[in-house]
């Protein structure tokens, strides 16, 4: 039987407006590697999210049902505390380019400053996914372009009618 501190628990942090193939590859790749993976939604204050912080964790929250060991949570605080309530010690971050290593690499010098107890994994996404972003995803939904390979089909339907109902 394991105890707690034995209990290999990860963070994988975003702010997910929406999920994409990309985020939930990282996701089902990570669960595969911890006991527990928390999907960290956050309100980013520096970008205007399409879908309040509850659609975003009720998309991700029905698209990962299967994964036992998947949990869906919000936080408004510095990444580190977060995880220090949560017995974490381990964030996970999805890389597509060289350009989002260098962010990255920042990222996790910082939260290993603030708590040198946490560590970053970096795991690559799946070459298909690498020019995937939620930004461009919203850009194309925006003007009814075809989001079906990029999205899952329920939040394809939330795009839909998010849209339609700005116009």
């Amino acid at each position: 039987m394991q105890t707690n501190d034995q209990i290999r628990v990860a963070v994988y942090p975003g702010s997910f407006d929406p999920v994409t193939f990309g985020h939930l590859d990282i996701i089902r790749r990570s669960a595969k590697q911890f006991d527990h993976l928390i999907v960290a939604v956050l309100n980013n204050t520096s970008k205007n999210p399409l879908f309040s912080l509850e659609e975003r964790k009720e998309m991700i929250t029905e698209l990962t049902a299967d994964l036992n060991n998947v949990s869906v949570e919000s936080f408004r605080d510095l990444l580190v505390r977060f995880m220090k309530t949560r017995n974490a010690n381990v964030i996970v971050r999805g890389i597509r380019s060289v350009t989002d290593f260098e962010y990255e690499l920042t990222l996790a010098s910082t939260n290993r400053l603030l708590d040198e107890e946490i560590d970053t994994i970096f795991m690559m996404t799946d070459p298909k996914y690498s020019y995937l972003s939620s930004s461009i995803v919203k850009e194309i939904a925006q003007f009814q372009g075809e989001v079906s390979e990029l999205v899952p089909p329920a939040v394809e339907k939330r795009l839909t009618e998010k849209y339609k109902a700005k116009q």
